[in-house]
């Protein structure tokens, strides 16, 4: 994990509580997250949380992992955080071993989501830093704005496939761009190093 980690924050115009259950179950998450396919629990962690399997479907080949989740469903501000490690075994993975958190902070509008995530490059440090990385920032924010979308409107993520990239003409589809793509303070201030820390591997 020596790459530049990636950092994507959005503003949502929801409770806490809303943003909390449309990313914190697992048949859900799949349905506004590119990045996976499927995400199944397969077991209970003993510290709490869960360990799971995860795929990425893609045309001639499907990618598929591990990893483990543990939330934390309240703090003392009010705010509230998930921690995640992930793994593969799969050699066509562009991803290989990660760790990174998401982060709910409310606001006198709604919530703030953040994620910070680190992965080692599953095609080499050149490539991923030129190609992979860049694209995977992109379908993360692509993501968390369709999940704004969700979460304000109702309006299901089906509604916007990733075609809908092209439809230029609609100002409500979800663009990246309505994303923060970098830290507002020091790298890794804004996540408690403790849940990170007691994460099982995968």
């Amino acid at each position: 994990m020596r790459g530049e980690r990636v950092y994507v924050e959005v503003e949502i115009r929801a409770a806490v509580d809303v943003v909390w259950s449309l990313t914190q179950d697992p048949a859900l998450h799949p349905r506004w997250d590119l990045r996976f396919s499927s995400i199944v629990p397969v077991a209970e962690l003993p510290s709490g949380g869960y360990r799971f399997r995860y795929e990425r479907r893609l045309p001639f080949h499907t990618i598929v992992g591990t990893g483990t989740s543990l939330g934390e469903r309240s703090r003392p501000d009010g705010t509230r955080t998930s921690a995640l490690r992930f793994t593969t075994r799969d050699r066509l993975s562009p991803l290989g071993e990660g760790r990174g958190y998401w982060r709910y902070v409310p606001t006198e509008a709604g919530t703030t989501f953040i994620t910070g995530y680190d992965y080692a490059p599953g095609w080499g440090r050149v490539l991923d830093a030129l190609v992979m990385r860049p694209l995977i920032g992109w379908m993360t924010a692509w993501s968390f704005d369709r999940l704004r979308i969700w979460a304000e409107t109702g309006t299901p993520p089906e509604a916007w496939p990733l075609w809908s990239v092209l439809q230029f003409w609609r100002a409500d589809r979800p663009r990246a761009s309505r994303c923060r793509r970098s830290p507002r303070y020091s790298r890794g201030a804004d996540v408690p190093p403790s849940t990170l820390a007691t994460l099982e591997a995968p």
